[in-house]
């Protein structure tokens, strides 16, 4: 079994596409948040200003 990136494969078929690969990347906008967001880390749950950030440059990449 061959695992690559591309469409298409000179000399081959492709018989399963399994979706995009993707790759995350957090980036910081304020102080203040990124205090809070540690905090929220420390307590625990969903650190949302992260998450907003890694979607938004999940977004960028593409």
């Amino acid at each position: 079994m061959m695992i690559v990136t591309s469409e298409n494969i000179p000399g081959y078929t492709i018989v399963e596409t399994v979706g995009i690969v993707r790759g995350n990347t957090i980036r910081a906008r304020h102080i203040g948040r990124d205090l809070l967001a540690s905090f929220r880390n420390v307590v625990g749950g969903e650190v949302r200003e992260y998450t907003k950030l890694m979607g938004e440059s999940r977004e960028q990449a593409l």
